[in-house]
């Protein structure tokens, strides 16, 4: 069964940095895409950024440039570096690995990111 757990969120005053680590256990990741999702209150879910197996990334508009997403395959572990935190970063966020065949998700439990002076 997957297993996806993650840790570094917390509060931050802006302009900070935070690192989220997602590890992931109970298969071989090799054919999964990783990433971070997040969701603030009173909106959907979206993409922060993914990383493919062979280290293909993708970043939303809102985080390019701030933000770097990297994977360990050899770890099964993907972390989010998150620099120059604003305010409308704040939101749970949430790892999430999804096959690329078959497009199955499976999802961390989330962890809080809150921006704030």
């Amino acid at each position: 069964q997957v297993q996806l757990v993650e840790s570094g969120g917390g509060l931050v005053q802006p302009g900070g940095s935070l690192r989220l680590s997602c590890a992931a256990s109970g298969r071989s990741f090799s054919m999964f895409t990783m990433g971070w999702y997040r969701q603030a209150p009173g909106k959907q879910r979206e993409l922060v950024a993914s990383i493919t197996s062979g280290g293909n990334t993708n970043y939303a508009d809102s985080v390019k440039g701030r933000f770097t997403i990297s994977r360990d395959n050899t770890k099964n572990t993907v972390w989010l570096q998150m620099n120059s935190l604003k305010p409308d970063d704040t939101a749970v966020y949430y790892c999430n690995v999804r096959h690329v065949l078959t497009r199955t998700p499976y999802w961390g439990q989330g962890t809080q990111v809150t921006v704030s002076s």
